[in-house]
């Protein structure tokens, strides 16, 4: 590159042997000419992507390497489209459920795979609440409840892209601008969601939204389908999972929960030690596992709780879980049925479980669960660590 030094000449007048008037006018002009190709090598050497707030963002997949992780990610839903890690040889896998294009998600084929969803993930009984005085209606989609936020929740728009990373511990941040009224929630809310690869085999999610000028009940869930033998792999019953939660929230026939807080021992809900998921599914009421789980205090990494450890027998994969939320959806896939999605795999019932990390389902009607209401000027907090291993 052309020095900057070598362009600092003025040309002087032979009679004055001073700056001529036009040599002075050009000058600014000559500076701004020898600047630019500085300032665009400069820019150009930056490592990250971003998009400028004001342009209208289109559905597009990114991807974080660091060398052994590799993760698809789409600003479309903030969605992991797919996620593979090695087994115990070494041996790359997808372990999530998807789609090899956008195109099906944003035909509404996916079955909530891999995205983030809200304002209010799970299930609000007959899609109404009470905040303020003023009582709300929300979309039913999922009669007679309203369901991950109504009929285009946070799953179904396109979030901006305001930062991506590469590098050692590659990242993308997504900002969405939730409006007062969108699918009848009351307020204004900013929300962000980061992806980050913290280590060789470690993926950390942080979730932030603030309310702008109205209380409004806020609480996200990442809704990954994981099947750790590979996506393509059938049903994921002979996982073993151990779940650090010793009560459940139980439901009603609409899978809505019945305000009660009961023990899991001695019952089909209790993975408080490892615990094939097969072993007991054919004495849960209903499809299969679709229950929130109350998350105990148990031991802590980076300020969050172990939740959940997630191993597949056959390739030793094990996802060990951690958050700050109180609770876990633990769900066994039982509505997917002939979903055809990568490699023309066909997702059939069971092929992959969803460890939904939240608030408790219907929060906002239950006064005995941990409020999901956010005032303004407070900021929900919401993280996830996912850590893989073979073991």
């Amino acid at each position: 590159m052309t020095s900057f030094r070598s362009h600092q000449r003025i040309r002087f007048s032979p009679e004055h042997k001073t700056p001529t008037h036009k040599s002075l006018c050009f000058y600014p002009f000559l500076l701004l000419l020898i600047s630019t190709p500085i300032l665009f090598n400069i820019y150009s050497s930056f490592t990250e992507k971003t998009i400028m707030a004001g342009e209208h963002p289109k559905p597009e997949l990114f991807e974080l390497n660091n060398g052994t992780m590799q993760v698809k990610i789409s600003n479309y839903g903030a969605t992991i489209t797919s996620l593979s890690v090695p087994d115990k040889n070494g041996n790359l896998a997808d372990v999530v459920l998807g789609f090899d294009s956008l195109e099906p998600y944003l035909q509404g084929a996916a079955p909530y795979f891999g995205c983030i969803v809200g304002r209010v993930a799970n299930r609000i009984k007959d899609g109404k609440f009470t905040l303020g005085g003023v009582e709300y209606s929300l979309p039913i989609n999922k009669p007679p409840n309203s369901l991950h936020g109504g009929h285009r929740g946070f799953d179904k728009v396109v979030w901006e892209v305001a930062e991506y990373k590469q590098g050692e511990s590659p990242s993308i941040t997504f900002n969405y601008h939730s409006h007062d009224g969108e699918q009848g929630y009351p307020g204004d809310v900013f929300v962000t969601a980061r992806y980050t690869l913290i280590s060789p085999t470690t993926m950390k999610l942080e979730m932030e939204a603030e309310p702008k000028n109205k209380p409004t009940p806020i609480s996200l869930a990442q809704h990954t389908y994981w099947n750790l033998a590979g996506h393509n792999s059938g049903p994921v019953l002979d996982h073993s999972i151990e779940i650090w939660a010793s009560h459940i929230t139980p439901v009603d026939q609409n899978t809505i929960p019945t305000g009660e807080i009961l023990p899991v021992k001695g019952t089909p809900f209790d993975f408080m030690t490892q615990k094939r998921i097969g072993a007991s599914i054919d004495k849960v009421p209903g499809l299969g596992y679709d229950h929130n789980y109350v998350l105990d205090q148990a031991e802590e990494k980076m300020g969050l709780t172990h939740a959940a450890r997630l191993r597949d027998p056959a390739s030793s994969r094990v996802l060990n879980l951690w958050t700050n939320a109180p609770g876990m959806q633990f769900y066994t896939g039982n509505y997917v049925n002939g979903v055809v999605g990568k490699g023309g795999a066909v997702y059939g019932k069971h092929s992959g479980v969803c460890l939904e990390t939240q608030g408790f389902p219907n929060a906002v009607n239950q006064p005995n669960f941990p409020s999901v209401v956010v005032q303004p000027g407070e900021k929900y907090n919401h993280t996830m660590l996912f850590e893989f291993s073979d073991e």
